[in-house]
Formats: structure tokens, sequence, C-alpha cells
């Protein structure tokens, strides 16, 4: 069956529940947009795992009205040690000590304002995935499909917005297979929320272990439980997805002793209800729109984790798209476009920058390990805070508001 749009309001299909899907809906029924939501999942995701909000994204939260909503979780008397498998224990950099001020959070805090932004008409279908889509002269006729019941439905909407992730159904329908786009960074990752603070340590405190081609890192947050981030290097991803990922985490820090830290790591990850295990990759495109088909977020530009731009790039971009939707209404090619001109030289300068900040997380090699460990020693010194700046790629850059007309 085919449905067509009611009454004068334009229609926008925006698929995916996350930070950019939720952003791009509550900026557009602002300005006049009638949102329908379709989400892949069944029902709405748990808390989710830490992230940090950049001046970029606080700019655009700050507009919405949203930003009191995404207060920082980061403990006023936090201290972050780096630790190796025996416990030893030295001073160490928390993410919120980078350069850029961002808050610390978790995931589910931003997605949380953002959904309660949300007024009550706008409409949310769960289970619910696009099967194909035809570009019109006015918009697009979308097939979707209901998949506890195997129903298809499709509508016409006057807007189609992808912002369904790294792995975007919309951008494999429209701009061809996943491999064209994804640019592996040879990384994975592995992330849990934890069910009890490290032994040893108070709940404010945060770890870091780093050693060459692999580390782990656990968050600490104001009244929540702690958070577990795995990040190691692989010269085959493919194979890390052949075994249960805990058993890819335990080969990847073995075959030496994990030692009581990491060992209870591994064992919340291995005990958690919701994980995730994933390779790192980059979204890389020539073109983010096709007719009046967009992608915003991660199915456009994965930044990746080692950014820490995700969120905030998600949730500018998703307002610059109602900015210049509100100030082109009768053109909405000539709003994309304008959109894509102004987002891309910034995004691409964030992805380059993200392959300088693994060796943050994750020294690369035991260079990168040596050079890490001496810049943390100094880490007091003017010095060391510009190597820091230029190893993270914590610059000037995550502070633009790039979403400002």
């Amino acid at each position: 069956m085919t449905a067509r749009s009611a009454g004068n309001g334009r229609r926008v299909l925006i698929v995916g529940l996350g930070i950019s899907g939720l952003a791009t809906a509550v900026r557009l029924h602002r300005i006049g947009w009638q949102p329908v939501i379709v989400e892949r999942a069944p029902a709405r995701r748990k808390g989710g795992y830490f992230i940090a909000l950049f001046g970029t994204g606080q700019a655009s939260a700050e507009r919405l009205g949203l930003l009191d909503a995404m207060s920082s979780r980061q403990h006023p008397r936090g201290v972050t040690y780096e630790v190796d498998r025996a416990d030893r224990r030295g001073h160490g950099l928390s993410f919120a000590d980078l350069p850029g001020g961002p808050r610390v959070l978790l995931r589910g805090d931003v997605e949380n304002a953002l959904f309660d932004a949300l007024p009550e008409e706008v409409e949310i279908r769960f289970s619910t995935v696009p099967l194909g889509m035809e570009l019109r002269d006015h918009g697009v006729e979308v097939t979707m499909l209901h998949t506890p019941t195997g129903a298809t439905v499709t509508e016409h909407f006057d807007l189609l917005v992808g912002a369904d992730g790294m792995r975007s159904t919309v951008r494999k329908l429209v701009f061809g297979p996943h491999e064209d786009f994804l640019y592996p960074l040879n990384y994975m990752v592995g992330a849990c929320v934890m069910s009890r603070p490290v032994t040893g340590y108070v709940p404010h405190d945060g770890l870091v272990m780093a050693e060459a081609g692999r580390s782990a890192w656990v968050f600490p947050f104001a009244n929540h439980n702690p958070a577990v981030l795995f990040s190691y290097r692989v010269t085959d991803t493919d194979a890390q997805f052949r075994r249960a990922p805990i058993e890819s985490l335990r080969r990847a820090y073995g075959p030496e002793a994990p030692g009581p830290v990491l060992n209870q790591l591994l064992d919340e990850f291995a005990a958690a209800e919701e994980s995730l295990f994933d390779s790192v990759d980059q979204v890389r495109m020539d073109r983010w729109h096709q007719g009046r088909i967009v992608l915003v977020g991660d199915a456009a530009w994965s930044l990746t984790l080692y950014s820490g731009m995700g969120a905030s790039t998600g949730m500018a971009g998703s307002e610059l798209l109602g900015h210049l939707l509100e100030q082109y209404p009768d053109d909405v090619e000539r709003a994309l476009a304008t959109w894509e001109a102004k987002l891309r030289p910034y995004i691409t300068r964030l992805q380059a920058d993200a392959l300088m900040s693994r060796a943050f997380f994750t020294p690369s090699g035991e260079a990168q390990r040596i050079l890490r460990a001496a810049i943390l020693r100094l880490a007091r010194s003017p010095l060391s805070r510009q190597l820091m700046a230029w190893l993270t790629g914590a610059n000037q850059l995550k502070t633009v508001d790039i979403a400002a007309l």
C-alpha cells in the first residue's frame, strides 16, 4: 500500500533513533517539518557507554535548549592512573583533561535529553527498516518492512535522512555496498558498563593500561558505575568476528598473565548484559546526499571513537541541516548542497586528526608507547601540553561552532 503526505506540512523520514537522528527530528520539527522516525531495534537502547561532548556539540545543544540536561558526569575529585598488569600506578590523564574541555557523559545522557525534547506527535516506529527507495521530483517513495510481522508499506516523504550508523542501510541502498565507503583502521574495540568499580580503587578513579598495540581504559562517572573500553590493533579484522568477543579479547591481551586489574576488566566484559564489540572504521564518501536523500552522523562520516567528536558532529551536523532547510524552504536541493559544502572541509580535518589521536588511546607499537609515557611524565609542562594537543588532535578544531550561520 502507498500512503501520501497529509496536510500542508512536509514529511521527513529519519532512519535511526540515535543522537544524529534525534537531533535532526528535534531541529526539523521546530521549522515546521513532520518527522517520522524508524528504528531497527524493538525498543530504545539503554544507558550506553562513554562519550565526550566538545565545544562544537555544546554550542548546538545550547541553541537547542538542551545543554543543561547534558551535565558532565566528571567527578570533582576524579583521578586517573596509568597502571600496568602488576597494578603499579602512575600519574595519568583522563579524557576530561584533554585540550578542548569536553563534557564527560554517557551516550544515554545525550539521547535522553534529545528524546525528551521530541513533541508527542512525532511518530516513532520500532522494528522497522527501509527495504527500498525511489527518488521522485519532489521527494522519495520509501518501502519499509516491519520485521516482527513481515508487513510492508510504501510512503511518500519530502526528505529522507539516513542517521543509521556506520553500517547504514540507507547508504547501502542508495550509494552502494559498505566496502566502498568503510576505511578500516585495523583496530578493534570492546566496551561495556561495569557492575562495580575496579577492586582497590574508589568509584571516581579512572584507569589506563596502555601497552604496545593494545590498551584498556576505565572511565569513571559521577553517580554511575564505570565503563571499560578495550582497544587493540589487528592484522585480520574478520578473524576477530569468527570467535566470541570475549575470546578475541582474551587472545588479544595474552599470552601474558592479565594481572588483577585486567583480569577483572575482562571478566566484567564477559558477564555484561549489554556490550559493544566492533572494528574501528571511518566512513569516507565523495558525496553525502543524492536528490532528497541525505546521510548524517556516522552514516556519512564516522570519525571513530579516537576522535571523540561523534556526538558533537552528529548534533552540529543535524542542527546545521535544519538551519539551511529553514534558509532555503523552497529549494531542498540547494539547502543540502550548501550544508555539505560548509560541513565537509571540517569533517575531513577531524578525520585526519582522528588518525593521530589513536596514539593517545592505543599506541600502535613500542615507539609510540615510549613517546606517550614520556609525555605523561611531563604532563604538567607547557611543552608536554602542546605535544598532547598534537597527539590527540584536540585543538581549536573541536570547539569550532560549525553549525552557526
